[in-house]
């Protein structure tokens, strides 16, 4: 049985998935990658260690498959995670920072005090803020060994290079698009920003279409050298791309460690009201564009909270939580500050309106309702800006599989969510992108008619007045600006 093999490389986790050509999962692997946290607010990860687990990935979903020849290779991968390595050697010359590092923080500092908002925002539908990688690259450079010629890259760039032996230094427009310097109207990196990061573009990675010729594999272990790898996709896209959301409006909120909430737009829309413009993908030279809303602390809180409480895992403290009624504290997940569509480094994670007749089951509603609430309020940006519809709203990751967390989402929102059996959005979508290239699926129309097993959550009646209300008194807590007491 021919089989594309789609790579989602995670930021916990890399997974591999063989995909067939009536788009069915026929095998699945995974194996973590490792993470740390070298100072407060720094996140990075091990950029051969990271390459590693996928090869193990790929190794365990190949092990659990019979008589499959792999046609093509996909790739979907973390964004705005970003790393250095020799151009000839292929020695790594600096860690991944990752998406989730807060290290910048001054550095974007300096450019807003400069100035340099509007204009960035501008050319790359991105504020300035730490997430995004102009100014890790940056960071990168400034630490890298005098003298190597170095390449700079998304994920996906390090992946294709480690995939094709070193020979070919490319990324999918969607990557390109989310890395703070890429004018995303003339679709080339932008020697402006450039400057304005003091990045050397041409140490950047070629842009190419997501659904594109990427080279073929030389000893990746397990794979026939020479196997094309046809298409390359951030997994925010790729997850929209895979629920088949073509039609302007159509969406999807995928819930992971953060969240990414993504609606298609019929043309380019300069952002704003906190929320990105991004190239969901390109095909044929030809980029469609989304809305897009970055939430950087969303499931990530669950098993904090589980621990604190002493549950046993996330499951428990789900199952607690919808056992207390949706009024009691609120709660802000700003561990890292906040994201889209508030963009606010220095709030701070809190409760609020916490009393003696507080209970633990109080406390764990809380907790899970701060998703829903953070879903909410990028939604409603998204509508104020585009004035259209929301279309189909899809839900994917790990948690979108609980029903009682995305009833709370669909209340909220009122509008109904689309839940997918398959948890492998991004890999399907990566696949589909490479069996569009290889010919194996003619068009998007067919690729929207696969078949795909879906349950639709309506929203129920819920008081949402007291709900927001509790919900935006916690908000301006956590983004309260703190002043000194008198005499300090």
């Amino acid at each position: 049985m021919r089989a594309i093999l789609a790579i989602d490389q995670g930021t916990t986790n890399s997974k591999a998935v063989l995909v067939s050509e009536k788009g069915e999962v026929l095998a699945r692997g995974a194996a973590p990658v490792g993470i740390s946290y070298p100072r407060p607010g720094w996140v990075e990860q091990d950029p051969r260690r990271l390459y590693a687990s996928v090869c193990e990935a790929i190794e365990a979903c190949l092990n659990s498959a019979a008589d499959v020849t792999v046609e093509a290779i996909a790739i979907s991968n973390q964004r705005e995670s970003v790393t250095a390595w020799d151009a000839e050697t292929g020695e790594s010359l600096g860690p991944v920072l990752s998406w989730q590092c807060r290290r910048t923080a001054s550095d974007c500092e300096r450019l807003i005090a400069e100035g340099r908002l509007e204009r960035v925002q501008a050319l790359t539908g991105l504020p300035l803020d730490p997430m995004f990688p102009g100014s890790k690259f940056r960071w990168l450079l400034d630490r890298a060994p005098k003298g190597r010629p170095i390449r700079l890259g998304t994920i996906d760039s390090w992946l294709i290079h480690c995939l094709t032996g070193g020979r070919l230094h490319a990324c999918d427009a969607s990557n390109a698009a989310r890395s703070q310097l890429f004018d995303l109207q003339a679709q080339t990196w932008s020697a402006e920003l450039g400057e304005i990061f003091g990045v050397d573009i041409s140490l950047l990675p070629k842009v190419m279409d997501s659904s594109a010729d990427f080279g073929t594999t030389l000893g990746l272990p397990g794979i026939a050298d020479g196997t094309p790898i046809r298409a390359a996709i951030g997994d925010s896209h790729a997850a929209l791309f895979g629920h088949g959301a073509f039609k302007p409006g159509d969406g999807k909120v995928t819930f992971g460690t953060g969240s990414s909430v993504m609606t298609t737009l019929p043309s380019f829309i300069a952002p704003r009201n906190g929320i990105t413009t991004t190239v969901a993908w390109r095909i044929g030279g030809k980029p469609t564009f989304a809305f897009e809303g970055n939430i950087l602390v969303s499931a990530a809180s669950l098993p904090w909270m589980a621990g604190i409480l002493g549950l046993p895992d996330v499951a428990s403290l789900v199952d607690l939580a919808a056992t207390a009624e949706a009024n009691g504290p609120g709660f802000v997940p700003a561990f890292v500050g906040l994201g889209a569509p508030y963009w606010n480094s220095d709030a701070r994670a809190l409760f609020s309106q916490i009393n003696f007749s507080t209970t633990r089951a109080q406390m764990a509603r809380s907790v899970t309702d701060s998703i829903a609430f953070q879903v909410y309020d990028v939604i409603r940006a998204m509508r104020a800006q585009s004035g259209g519809e929301l279309g189909a709203l899809y839900v994917d990751g790990g948690p979108s599989q609980n029903r009682f967390l995305m009833q709370c989402v669909s209340n909220l929102i009122e509008h109904a969510v689309i839940q997918c059996e398959a948890p492998e959005a991004s890999a399907l979508g990566a696949a589909y992108l490479a069996g569009l290239s290889l010919g194996l699926w003619r068009d998007l129309e067919v690729i929207a008619a696969l078949p795909r097993s879906t349950q639709t959550i309506a929203p129920e009646a819920a008081d949402r007045a007291t709900l927001l209300n509790t919900w935006n008194d916690a908000l301006s807590r956590s983004t309260l600006a703190l002043t000194p007491a008198k005499g300090e």
